[in-house]
């Protein structure tokens, strides 16, 4: 017995060595990547903040400033008296908010169901709803719209919110995470204590899915924030957020440097949701990678 201790940490030594342990720490090739992939992701959003802190002037310099100019808020300025900002970001944290509460709830219901529950017809529907994902969203634009000028929604926020509150990505998305995710030993043993289906669902399937709906939500938050060409079709007059900045560049004259001030402007609000939620998201793409 002693000896078959002594030979454990010689062993584990051996595993980390080959690459077979878990602690194994990531080479410099990891970090470096890293820190290419996250430089070449922040360079863009870094040079609208320094165009948007300068002038025009700086469009035309063969290499552009490094550091940012000092007529940021200046151009904030321009953006608050030229477009509807205050009222359009409303609009979109209103119409982002409802969508990603409502593709969360029911994608997580439908994905429940179509993993966990036996129906008929389950697959066929399955089949069905991986297939819409191939219909190109531009091809029901124009029916949508006929139909929502019929109803009388055009102009309003829920012309917007109405098509997009449940996705076929979220129900595929969900349905995907739980298949394998949540026992159905642990289902049966919750109905054969007498649990309905709905409490089965909150007390089983919600705590278990926490992780993927952090993840579809922020990304369906930011799908819906940055959504242009419904919104410009059925609220031109009552704009999200993305509308009302396409209105910098309504005019013949262009001044790129106002322009790319409001386009960080409406940045702004993602990147503080991405870092208030970012713990939530990293730890949903680990229980993911776990599973898989």
């Amino acid at each position: 017995m002693t000896a078959q201790l002594a030979s454990r940490p010689a062993t584990q030594r051996r595993r980390r060595r080959a690459g077979m342990g878990i602690e194994r720490r990531p080479g410099w090739l990891a970090y470096t990547l890293v820190i290419v992939f996250f430089v070449a992701g922040a360079y863009p959003l870094y040079w609208s903040f320094i165009i948007g802190s300068s002038d025009k002037s700086v469009l035309t310099d063969t290499w552009p400033p490094l550091l940012p100019g000092g007529q940021f808020w200046k151009n904030v300025g321009v953006v608050l008296d030229t477009v509807p900002f205050w009222q359009a970001l409303v609009n979109s944290i209103i119409v982002s908010t409802v969508v990603a509460a409502s593709v969360i709830t029911f994608s997580t219901l439908a994905g429940y169901a179509f993993a966990k529950l036996r129906f008929r017809g389950r697959e066929g529907l399955m089949i069905f709803v991986i297939a819409t994902l191939a219909v190109p969203t531009q091809l029901g634009i124009i029916p949508l719209f006929i139909l929502m000028r019929q109803l009388g929604w055009t102009g309003t926020l829920g012309a917007v919110i109405v098509p997009t509150l449940v996705t076929a990505f979220g129900v595929f998305f969900m349905r995907q995470y739980l298949v394998d995710v949540i026992p159905d030993e642990l289902i049966e043993a919750a109905r054969i204590d007498g649990a309905s289906m709905i409490r089965t669902f909150w007390h089983v399937g919600v705590p278990a899915a926490r992780p993927a709906m952090a993840i579809l939500g922020l990304f369906t938050f930011m799908t819906a924030w940055t959504d242009y060409l419904w919104p410009l079709l059925v609220v031109p007059q009552n704009p999200t957020l993305q509308v009302a900045l396409s209105q910098l560049q309504s005019a013949k004259y262009v001044d790129y440097a106002v322009v790319l001030a409001g386009a960080v402007l409406a940045t702004l609000p993602l990147l503080a949701l991405l870092i208030v939620a970012g713990k939530q998201l990293v730890s949903g793409i680990m229980a993911g990678a776990v599973k898989g």
